[in-house]
């Protein structure tokens, strides 16, 4: 008879096939895999309020690590807690392993007051799942499961709870790692090669994917430099290397018309890890794909495959020479007046410390921001991939585990904050080094602009006081030192440069609440 249980087994398994960390929101059917976690040597399990957060934060980890975090959720109603998350990351490609609790096999026909269709649940955010069967089998799930997840997908485990107390034999052995796709062969097709020569071509390579990072983005500034072509980047990409040093890829713009004049008179889109760019709506009498019209498709690399590889590959083909990119200059930093977000993005891009990792759910005010940030220390982007927001603060809170040694900056919209306020906590608990800027406009000032979109220039009082959030103004300095994290106010210039300086220049967990000024 073996000695450990099947939680045991599976918690050695995913240590040795690399997995250290856990962001836990446990129930009853999981208390023995918690146990197992503080058992197995070197693992680390962080505890989180809300399951929005368990599944964001494990996100934040995994597009910062290179690697999967797992998860630990309550059965089918944890698990649908942490969907809107698992969204966001599935749209990342971000590697996940998610623990999900079940009733034991013994205890399923009683139809007990939790009982779900889980594996129903998990169909609608993943494309790989295992039910475990057995205690003996359970930690071989686990290090399939870890394999699954290393090729970009959110991979699960549904355990049911007599699985995790059965006697279990040996630990599972680790399955080799695949990685990324690698794209076809022929994606480095005569007409993508012959671009460079073709009389009147305007040519945008399309970025998403690792082509943002690395040697894949160093491959696409080589490309660029030699050919002319422009570098844009999908709306919302995982994560993005920015910074002094590095080539400047802008984003395509969120709103459907800026991002049509942005890709005016493209001739050749050449996606690279993203899909042909579309409007995140339908709007009426206006189309929702965004590529010009007579404008030819061509693909380099898909989404989740390998588009860095691919990159590199094209700039060998070419001859791209490597490139150095000139020092850019900040932005003067303004020294008085009121505080907006044009204020806020040159001073913050002026005192941001070299390696930080921003964490991007600023939403309306991000456009005015980000581009303050070309000119700023190399650092790492990271935004709302799938668009359901609520993900910002958890995301930073994983980035932070991932990279104890970095500064991580969480830019948050007041609106979205209040999802998942609860990161909060954890940040505190973990004493994580994370700054959190709150941008409060006490409004969800993005969808004024949707309406007007819609052709609703001037909505019932009734429909505009449903998108105010000053009724009551929600206090966040005494939220966040409720939740354990120090705070201040600010809306002035001067008032937020020096709480930003400081919170740049000490380690531990900050929140700024920047009230703003109209842009």
């Amino acid at each position: 008879m073996s000695d450990q249980n099947g939680a045991d087994a599976l918690l050695k398994s995913l240590a040795s096939a690399g997995v250290e960390v856990c962001f836990a929101n446990p129930g009853t059917s999981e208390l023995l895999l918690l146990d197992a976690m503080q058992k197995a040597p070197d693992f680390r399990a962080v505890l989180c309020l809300f399951e929005g957060v368990v599944s964001g934060a494990a996100d934040g980890y995994g597009r910062m690590a290179e690697k999967p975090a797992a998860t630990l959720l309550h059965l089918g109603s944890g698990f649908s807690n942490s969907m809107a998350n698992l969204h966001n990351a599935k749209r990342a490609r971000t590697p996940m392993v998610n623990l999900v609790g079940e009733h034991a096999y013994s205890h399923q026909t009683l139809n007990a007051p939790l009982a779900s269709d889980i594996v129903g649940h998990v169909k609608l955010t993943s494309d790989w799942w295992r039910v475990a069967k057995s205690a003996e089998s359970l930690a071989k799930d686990g290090v399939e499961a870890v394999a699954a997840a290393n090729t970009g997908r959110l991979a699960n485990v549904i355990v049911p709870a007599d699985c995790a107390w059965d006697a279990a034999g040996v630990e599972a052995i680790p399955t080799e790692q695949a990685g990324l796709r690698l794209p076809p062969a022929d994606s480095l097709s005569a007409d993508i090669k012959a671009l460079d020569a073709a009389d009147g071509a305007q040519v945008v390579l399309f970025l998403g994917g690792n082509a943002l990072q690395g040697e894949g983005l160093e491959a696409a500034g080589r490309i660029a430099a030699l050919t002319g072509w422009r570098l844009i980047s999908e709306v919302f990409p995982a994560r993005q290397q920015r910074g002094q040093g590095r080539p400047v890829v802008p984003r395509l713009p969120y709103f459907g018309a800026q991002a049509e004049e942005m890709l005016a008179g493209t001739t050749h889109l050449v996606l690279c890890g993203a899909q042909a760019p579309v409007t995140f709506f339908a709007y009426p009498d206006a189309k929702g794909e965004l590529t010009p019209d007579g404008c030819t498709v061509m693909t380099l690399a898909r989404p989740g495959e390998d588009a860095a590889t691919a990159l590199v590959a094209l700039a060998d083909f070419l001859e791209a020479p490597a490139v150095s990119h000139p020092a850019r200059e900040l932005a003067p930093e303004p020294k008085s007046g009121p505080l907006t977000p044009k204020a806020m993005g040159a001073i913050m891009a002026a005192q941001a410390p070299d390696d930080l990792i921003v964490s991007d759910e600023s939403i309306t005010c991000g456009a005015f921001i980000g581009p303050y940030f070309d000119a700023a220390a190399p650092h790492d982007w990271m935004t709302l991939t799938g668009g359901a927001i609520g993900q910002g603060l958890p995301l930073a809170t994983g980035a932070a585990v991932a990279c104890p040694a970095r500064k991580v900056l969480a830019l948050q919209a007041d609106g979205s904050a209040m999802y998942t306020h609860q990161a909060l906590w954890t940040i505190a608990r973990e004493a994580l080094d994370v700054c959190v800027v709150i941008l409060a406009n006490h409004n969800y000032a993005i969808l004024h602009h949707e309406l007007g979109s819609l052709g609703v220039t001037e909505p019932d009082p009734r429909t505009s006081a449903l998108l105010t959030l000053d009724n009551p103004r929600v206090d966040w300095v005494s939220l966040a030192k409720s939740l354990g994290v120090d705070g201040i106010a600010c809306d002035t210039v001067e008032a937020f440069s020096a709480a930003f300086q400081g919170a740049m220049s000490r380690r531990g967990p900050f929140l700024i609440e920047a009230c703003l000024r109209p842009v």
